[in-house]
């Protein structure tokens, strides 16, 4: 039974992390005290320094040799078991899609584990709960999100080869070779061409490549603030505001339909968020990206992608592009620009003709039968081709990624500290930990600082925020408490086990969701109004449980 003191215990955690989201939420919606950079900059500390060193502070002191296998093997089913459904969904239903698999993915399974878990369920029921939520963040942030990039370039890699190579041609690719500065398959921040040759024995082989004929100039580039970065992704739990004012100007001017923004002539899977709204954090190097993000915004353009076959060694070539993108690469920036400009007008002029048909745009009725007929007929390399490939990139952005680096190294120290008694000296230990203590509180001000430079709470709609929610603190807990009961999970530990599915959505698949253009509306709900109903729903289920 649940008492008076159980409650004001769990409120005496749990509020003061809601205070410093109030604190940072009022600072710049109500006060106006920090610009959208010194967000910027206050987010970059957090996602490059402090929840990184909080993520390494944590699992260092976590033994791996005593690791709860029940908790670990219930909390590995219950995603399976999801994971599972959603694929015969999507291969066995007609409006099932990859698109909608992700994110429904995210949002059932993938809960804000490490800044909310913690000192939620420390003070629901013990310490022992550390120890188990310790565990989940290592499987989170070294197999789930890695799943879940690699479920995201999977999708962009089919659209590329969709694109470049349409209908059964796709089948003789043998062989991907990506440029080291390709770090991604999706385009969106810079468009991406392949080149390919084809053997005497019909085998083709395909290098990846970025367009630098599609990207703008030089001397456009410097006077909006574009150059091109690398990945910013984190599986740190929050992101940042990197808009500067010109650029910002700049994207309103082109409807945000920058060049840079779209790859492959696909449709954006849902409306974007606010212009001051970016994951730009996630990277190291500070470089904000070209296009904004607003959820009031419903027009796409199209970028060019670039398609270009070289002489091969048998002197034949073999040119594989688009129709939709051939003269593309003659364009200059600046025409690529006003056009997009006049696009979006166009686009905007004639809204009877889109539709909504899953996550994507879709025109008239003709035009969608004739993308379905060449869809059937589309092939896709061997699976050991396509692996390969996105393994190569997965990798490059793991690689980018600073909480990477702090859950492997804490994860290493833990090994060495637990199997030979051996202590980590005082001098670095203290240092960490003044990192450390102040990363929970900063995840939390980041966080509030993310709710309050968007325009709307509920992004996506009243009905698909009710579907988000549902999904998030029904859906979730019902699978995962399922499943623990199976695995033999009972008292406290089961307890632990359906609160912590019960909490909050995660910020890491908000920003895949963001950086991939695919229904980040959707997933920015599920941060900020999940956020906000978290703590009475995880408040109820406790009570629930404690009866």
């Amino acid at each position: 039974m649940i008492t008076a003191n159980d409650f004001y215990k769990v409120m005496c955690a749990i509020v003061p992390l809601y205070f410093a989201m109030l604190i940072a939420y009022g600072s710049v919606k109500w006060w106006k005290i920090f610009t959208a950079e010194q967000c910027s900059g206050i987010n970059r500390f957090v996602a490059v320094f402090a929840v990184p060193v909080l993520s390494f502070h944590f699992i260092s002191q976590n033994n791996p040799y005593q690791m709860d296998a029940k908790f670990i093997t219930a909390d590995t089913i219950s995603k399976l078991i999801v994971l599972l459904l959603l694929s015969l969904w999507a291969i066995s239903f007609k409006n099932g899609s990859l698109d909608w698999l992700i994110t429904l993915f995210s949002l059932a399974t993938l809960p804000n584990t490490l800044v909310m878990g913690i000192p939620l369920l420390q003070a629901m029921y013990d310490d022992f709960t550390q120890t188990l939520m310790v565990q989940l963040v290592v499987l989170q942030c070294i197999i789930w999100y890695t799943l879940l990039l690699f479920l995201f370039e999977y999708r962009s890699a089919t659209h590329l080869i969709g694109t470049q190579f349409p209908g059964p041609a796709a089948a003789s690719i043998t062989k991907f070779e990506v440029d080291d500065d390709v770090i991604s398959l999706d385009g969106r921040d810079v468009p991406l061409r392949t080149e390919s040759e084809t053997d005497n024995h019909g085998r083709l082989r395909v290098r990846i490549r970025r367009s630098t004929s599609s990207a703008p100039d030089s001397a456009l580039s410097s006077s909006i603030g574009i150059t091109p970065r690398p990945s910013n992704l984190s599986n740190a739990d929050f992101f940042s505001v990197n808009m500067p004012s010109q650029l910002h100007d700049f994207n309103n001017a082109v409807a945000a339909g920058a060049a840079t923004d779209v790859g492959f002539g696909q449709p954006s899977a849902s409306p974007r968020l606010s212009g001051c709204a970016s994951s730009d954090a996630y990277s190291l190097q500070p470089t904000p990206r070209a296009s904004n993000f607003n959820e009031l915004e419903t027009t796409t353009m199209r970028s060019p992608v670039c398609a270009r076959s070289p002489v091969s060694g048998d002197g034949k070539v073999h040119r594989q592009s688009s129709p939709a993108f051939s003269g593309a690469r003659e364009s200059s920036p600046a025409k690529c620009l006003v056009e997009e400009r006049q696009g979006s007008k166009d686009i905007v002029e004639s809204d009877k003709e889109i539709s909504f048909r899953d996550s994507t745009k879709v025109p008239m009725a003709e035009e969608a039968g004739q993308r379905e007929v060449v869809a059937a007929k589309q092939k896709m390399p061997h699976a050991v081709v396509m692996i390969r490939l996105i393994l190569i990139v997965v990798g490059r952005k793991l690689s980018r990624n600073p909480n990477t680096y702090s859950s492997v190294l804490g994860l290493l120290w833990s090994l060495i500290s637990f199997k030979w008694n051996v202590r980590m000296p005082s001098l670095i230990k203290s240092s960490i930990k003044i990192i450390s203590d102040a990363g929970l509180g900063m995840a939390m001000f980041s966080l509030g600082l993310f709710m309050a430079l968007q325009p709307r709470v509920i992004a996506c709609g009243n009905k698909k925020a009710a579907m988000g929610m549902a999904i998030r603190f029904i859906i979730g807990p019902l699978v995962m408490s399922a499943a623990s009961i199976a695995i033999g999970l009972r008292g406290p530990k089961l307890h632990t086990a359906i609160v912590q599915a019960a909490l909050p959505q995660g910020i890491v698949p908000f920003v895949f969701a963001r950086e991939y253009g695919l229904h980040p509306d959707i997933l920015s709900t599920g941060v900020i109004f999940g956020m906000l109903i978290s703590l009475p729903v995880t408040l109820l289920y406790y009570m629930l449980l404690g009866l």
